[in-house]
């Protein structure tokens, strides 16, 4: 099968169906961290190369509930958060057969249409909460593999937080927000075995 993982620069999900035997490749406008096809460019350039699958994360800096104060309160222009639904719409609009755009809880349910699915990282035998939307087109939902329980801290007025997201709190703004959007093996597996 051909397969388009847009805007991933990790190779995390390319690689779990190049494993699988698939012809996978990852694109983003950074180049890979990883060995393995990438097209370092606009997505947008590829969408009509034939491919079967395309899994997307589009960027979720503008798009994710827990920013969308910053535009409501006047700090981001507008503009902003309607080009980023543009680019989702354009990603679900592509002519491709099979479609999962992944993002965390996002405006994409307000402005487009709600999400298919909503899992955790700990459904897939990480041990992190971290929810993460599915919208998907002619793929079944994810079946969990490997429940296991999520790891949590509490900070010193009892609030109770993902440890995994605490533990990047303390990171610079630019590495915090790139260790925020990394995605998880456990899913990546999943998606592989489960639409490859």
């Amino acid at each position: 099968m051909k397969v388009l993982v847009a805007c991933e620069y990790s190779g995390i999900v390319r690689d779990a169906f190049s494993k699988k035997g698939h012809d996978a490749i990852s694109c983003d406008i950074l180049p890979t961290e990883s060995k393995g096809k990438h097209y370092q460019g606009d997505v947008l350039d590829i969408l009509d190369d034939g491919w079967d699958l395309m899994i997307a994360h589009p960027p979720c800096t503008h798009l994710s509930v827990s920013g969308a104060r910053w535009f409501t309160s006047g700090h981001k222009p507008m503009h902003l958060r309607d080009d980023a639904i543009e680019f989702v719409r354009k990603l679900m609009d592509a002519p491709i057969n099979k479609i999962a755009i992944e993002n965390p809880l996002s405006v994409i349910s307000s402005y487009i249409r709600k999400s298919d699915q909503l899992i955790h990282p700990y459904h897939f035998g990480e041990p992190v909460a971290k929810a993460t939307c599915l919208w998907l087109q002619n793929l079944p939902k994810l079946q969990h593999t490997n429940i296991v329980e999520p790891e949590y801290v509490y900070s010193g007025t009892g609030r109770k937080w993902s440890k995994w997201f605490w533990e990047t709190s303390c990171l610079p703004v630019k590495e915090r927000g790139k260790a925020r959007s990394k995605f998880w093996h456990g899913i990546a597996d999943a998606m592989a075995d489960q639409w490859g």
